[in-house]
């Protein structure tokens, strides 16, 4: 039976899509953790691990009783530190977010029970959420493959709430404790120090330019990572790993859909499909196909009944990429 720990907040979010239609669930963790349970139903465990509210503590685990191999024992409700989130979409990519209540750290102590486990995905949103002596502590004490979204870093909160993009300028101190690093390009621009980019004073960036992602994935690799993935939106994502001492660059294109209904969550479901691929079959190419199809789904409803079984999931993988199973 394999093990996959999911880290990171179950915010209680308030969601105005681009379509000015109003969703209140919780998010985040919760869409890697349930499309995962589909996925390795009588086959494997998903070990959530969070800090929520107190009166939050029921309905969380009410949204994942019906899961059975979705453990709850790493929910902490003692401190009663959750998130709340406001996002606010302008469009189908972009949003404006507001934090009304963020939760303490994810510390050794919260992860020490499951040492066991095959993979641990990081989804911090925040840049607070995830202690680096965490990664270190399960480095030190686990085989485990360590996951993380660069979200977390590359996002800041301030004083009146609002969240922002920020430079991950102690990337350097993290990269060593990485396995695998996924984010989109946009987070990618804020990884990388070396050359100024064309992002104007209102935050916009352009979305065509990928100049700077083979240096940027030679130097992250270099220090430690073993496969770097950024996202490109609509048309798939990219691959970086070594091979031959050289950097060997991948592009593996989406799962086309017929209409975007809601993008929330589709970063935290991808880093979900990776965890997947790795840790049953321990391929860089088929897990970002096991992540993009996880995105896609995510993007067609508002419930997590867009996320379908091992069956329907591998019958997708086998239209879009030829997977023999």
């Amino acid at each position: 039976m394999k093990k996959i720990a999911i880290l990171g907040p179950i915010p209680r979010d308030t969601i105005l899509t681009h379509k000015k239609e109003t969703i209140k669930k919780y998010g985040c963790a919760t869409h890697p953790a349930i499309a995962l349970a589909k996925l390795m139903k009588d086959t494997g465990e998903v070990k959530i691990i969070s800090h929520i509210h107190k009166k939050d503590l029921e309905p969380i685990k009410e949204l994942f009783s019906p899961y059975s191999n979705i453990d709850v024992s790493g929910l902490d409700s003692k401190r009663d530190r959750g998130t709340v989130i406001e996002l606010n979409f302008l469009d189908q990519n972009n949003r404006l977010e507001k934090q009304t209540a963020f939760m303490n750290p994810i510390l050794p102590e919260d992860v020490e029970p499951f040492l066991d486990s095959d993979a641990f995905v990081f989804v911090p949103i925040t840049d607070f959420e995830i202690s680096l002596s965490t990664l270190q502590f399960i480095k030190k004490n686990s085989e485990g493959l360590i996951i993380f979204d660069a979200h977390g870093p590359t996002t800041a909160m301030n004083i009146n709430g609002s969240r922002e993009r920020k430079f991950w300028i102690d990337r350097d101190e993290w990269l060593p404790y990485i396995d695998v690093l996924k984010m989109n390009l946009e987070e990618s621009m804020c990884c990388w120090f070396k050359n100024e980019y064309d992002i104007d004073e209102m935050g916009h960036y352009d979305e065509e330019n990928t100049e700077h992602l083979d240096d940027f994935a030679e130097y992250v690799l270099n220090k430690g990572v073993k496969v770097l993935y950024v996202t490109l939106d609509s048309r798939g994502c990219v691959a970086y790993t070594h091979k031959n001492g050289e950097i060997n660059t991948e592009f593996i294109p989406s799962v086309p859909v017929d209409e975007v209904i809601d993008t929330t969550g589709c970063g935290d479901s991808f880093a979900g499909g990776l965890a997947y691929g790795f840790a049953y079959h321990n391929d860089p190419i088929i897990a970002a196909q096991y992540a993009n199809t996880l995105g896609a789904m995510r993007t067609q409803g508002k419930t997590y009944e867009v996320f379908k079984d091992l069956k329907e999931t591998e019958k997708i993988i086998r239209e879009n990429y030829s997977l023999s199973k």
